[in-house]
């Protein structure tokens, strides 16, 4: 099940994708609230779609946002696709996992603009493949940790290149406002079975920068959020980054990076793409 969250008729709505309309899921407040109340309310998602007279909006009807607009925590993990490792000159095979924080505010939704910031003449793009989390995760083993997940989505890890390498600012090179773009939707997990073998792209202005596979990561997803779980608990509604695979902008010869009149479009096989225009700040 494809569920989103959509603004129609001036409010916040969450709605499941059937026959190409958004029917409008009643039975919660908001995403977090339909994840934090687990299976019965994905049962009743499931029922809402049935055919019957739920209210039904066509995608051009209305506004999609961040399936979650403010995530409680959002963590990328670092170097983890083989070849990203092996496009960065400086890079060695990490051990174990690592981890930097994307924060809230830095979340926009599909169409949404990224903002260019004065701070940078680097802005460079990453495509990522996202992780939900759908039950509190604390000390949980690899073997549990696929149970514990409601699904996936797409998440655009933008990069202010010349900040984040500066003194090692990671945190503010990764988190001016818009350097979050999240969606278009969540995937429950049981509609991805296998997200280790999943191809993921970046088109920059409809040319490939970015092609390539989960099947390169490093580390997998038990092996990730067991890590995570280790040192600080993960709630509902949480969303884990897995890394982003070779081509970002900074690594080519010559180097590409984001520029106003620009569009980016991620996409991810089995989520969709998601798709933002590039603005210079006002």
């Amino acid at each position: 099940m494809k569920i989103y969250t959509f603004e129609a008729a001036g409010r916040a709505r969450i709605g499941a994708e059937r026959d190409g309309k958004l029917i409008e899921l009643t039975g919660a407040e908001d995403m977090l609230d339909l994840i934090r109340r687990g299976e019965a309310a994905i049962a009743s998602a499931r029922a809402a779609l049935a055919p019957a007279e739920s209210q039904a909006y066509s995608f051009d009807q209305v506004k999609l946002l961040a399936p979650i607009p403010r995530p409680g925590k959002i963590l990328c993990s670092g170097i983890n696709y083989r070849g990203h490792k092996e496009e960065n000159p400086n890079a060695v095979m990490p051990t174990e996992p690592f981890f930097f924080s994307k924060l809230p505010s830095a979340v926009i939704g599909p169409g949404a603009p990224i903002v260019l910031p004065p701070q940078s003449a680097q802005v460079d793009y990453e495509v990522e493949f996202a992780v939900v989390v759908g039950r509190r995760m604390k000390d949980t083993p690899e073997a549990e940790v696929m149970g514990s997940i409601f699904g996936y989505t797409i998440l655009h890890d933008v990069s202010a290149r010349d900040v984040q390498f500066k003194d090692s600012q990671i945190t503010l090179g990764k988190n001016f406002d818009t350097f979050s773009p999240t969606g278009p939707c969540i995937v429950t997990a049981d509609e991805l079975p296998d997200p280790g073998r999943r191809g993921l792209r970046t088109f920059l202005n409809g040319e490939v920068m970015q092609d390539g596979t989960t099947a390169e990561w490093i580390f997998p997803l038990p092996v990730l959020l067991s890590f995570l779980s280790r040192v600080m608990t993960l709630e509902p509604g949480d969303v884990i980054s897995t890394g982003t695979p070779a081509g970002i902008g900074y690594f080519r010869n010559p180097q590409v990076f984001l520029k106003a009149g620009d569009t980016v479009t991620l996409e991810i096989d089995g989520i969709g793409r998601l798709e933002n225009p590039v603005i210079a700040a006002r």
